[in-house]
């Protein structure tokens, strides 16, 4: 365990390595040595309703080969300017996931989901926020859904878990994501509201520590998880607080997007600038993003789709203008993402040469799916570590598993499976260890 003040030293260094330089003259920490390759961050984005492949591999590539005198497809025709960044991998399978209507935990679990089924083990998300350079709030997960749900449901938890029954929640309305990460170094009504909300958790964490006592044993250690959610809140707004005047740097700038929405897409688009200021910033070396929050939902009238929810998985994709649409607004956060993260010096380069991107689906290859493809796309190299510039065609014969295991292994884990046992693996994986095809 790091006691709250050597954490908050760890934490500064970590943000001065991002910034430029040391905040703490002398702290050295894990971020800052930006030598050899692996991911420093990750960053998960999964669109629902599924990928189709045929929406990001270019025309005509049926085997492995360059991207370089290859032409992108116009559902991720933002990426052009990024091909040497970009690797798109065709041909893994999660048959043993469930996908049709969503893995839900499943999809970066690697295991079987369902709606309304607990995680049974963490996702690959939380298990990198566990060995990654240590951050005041190792993991962030948002989610993007109609404006209808963001605001009924403002939490929601389908995606990521840090184990076997134990979710773990995306924040979907902005305005609440900015008084946790910058409400102590807020003015006016945000800072009100962060003093309010802050002393409402501090009693509900006394009431519920209190009362959790009078439960039978058997209920205990279940109540006990509800209490240390809000313990975590309370710490982490302490924590934040000790590095307020780094973190002004970084706090986006509050407009009617946060207050006065007109589309629902004005709540993603400033979901997203709150994941890259917590990473910009050093809060976090994990943000997943769940556009549709894991489910079926989601509405995109913003950028021009009257469609949502349910009825859009019953498009087909390719050449679908609706799903045009929706795709290449993924792929222009995708672009933010990388531009933001290139715009910060680390070591001998920048953010982003330290950065790995997975962009795919909950859904697999589509809404109604049986899993036997899944199409990912990797940005990032990670300092030559991982293959980009690249299309690789798989035979379907190795699970979403054997991606998590690469990305782990280059994270300094060994792992030859991930959250699969050998008699699942004798039936879903031909192979053991990472994806060579990845890896340089």
């Amino acid at each position: 365990m790091i006691d709250r003040r050597n954490l908050l030293r760890q934490m500064v260094a970590t943000a001065g390595a991002a910034f430029g330089s040391p905040l703490l003259p002398g702290i050295t920490q894990a971020a800052s040595k930006v030598s050899g390759g692996g991911p420093k961050r990750v960053i998960f984005f999964l669109q629902n309703q599924g990928f189709d492949p045929k929406t990001c591999i270019p025309a005509g590539m049926t085997s492995s080969g360059s991207l370089a005198k290859a032409k992108l497809p116009e559902p991720i025709e933002a990426l052009e300017p990024f091909k040497e960044r970009l690797h798109i991998i065709n041909g893994l399978h999660g048959l043993h996931t469930s996908p049709s209507h969503s893995a839900f935990f499943g999809a970066l679990g690697g295991y079987r989901g369902s709606d309304g089924v607990p995680p049974s083990g963490p996702t690959i998300d939380y298990d990198l926020s566990k060995v990654l350079p240590e951050t005041l709030l190792p993991h962030l997960c948002i989610g993007m859904d109609s404006m209808e749900n963001m605001k009924a449901k403002p939490t929601v938890a389908n995606l990521s878990a840090s184990g076997a029954g134990q979710p773990i929640f995306m924040h979907s309305n902005p305005n609440h994501l900015y008084q946790m990460l910058y409400g102590g170094i807020s003015q006016g009504d945000i800072r009100k509201q962060h003093e309010a909300r802050s002393s409402m958790f501090d009693r509900i964490e006394q009431l519920a520590a209190a009362h959790g006592k009078a439960l039978p044993m058997a209920d205990q250690a279940r109540y006990g998880q509800y209490v240390q959610g809000f313990h975590d809140i309370n710490g982490l707004r302490d924590r934040l607080s000790g590095v307020s005047e780094h973190l002004r740097k970084f706090a986006p700038k509050v407009d009617d997007r946060y207050t006065k929405p007109e589309f629902e897409t004005d709540w993603h688009d400033v979901l997203l600038d709150l994941g890259v200021s917590a990473l910009k910033s050093g809060i976090t070396s994990v943000l997943t993003i769940g556009s549709g929050r894991g489910e079926i939902f989601g509405s995109w009238k913003g950028i021009g789709v009257e469609e949502q929810g349910h009825n859009l998985g019953h498009m087909k994709q390719p050449e679908n203008p609706i799903w045009i649409k929706i795709r290449q607004y993924n792929s222009r956060m995708l672009v933010k993402l990388m531009e933001e993260l290139d715009s910060v010096p680390e070591g001998s380069g920048t953010m982003m040469d330290n950065t790995l991107i997975v962009y795919t689906s909950n859904n697999a290859d589509a809404q109604h799916t049986s899993g036997a493809t899944w199409p990912v796309m990797l940005l990032g190299n990670c300092n030559g570590v991982f293959k980009t510039g690249c299309f690789t065609q798989l035979d379907g014969t190795r699970p979403i598993n054997a991606l998590y295991a690469t990305i782990l292994k280059t994270a300094g884990v060994g792992c030859d499976r991930y959250n699969m046992s050998e008699k699942m693996a004798a039936k879903f994986d031909s192979g053991t260890g990472p994806l060579r095809e990845v890896l340089v």
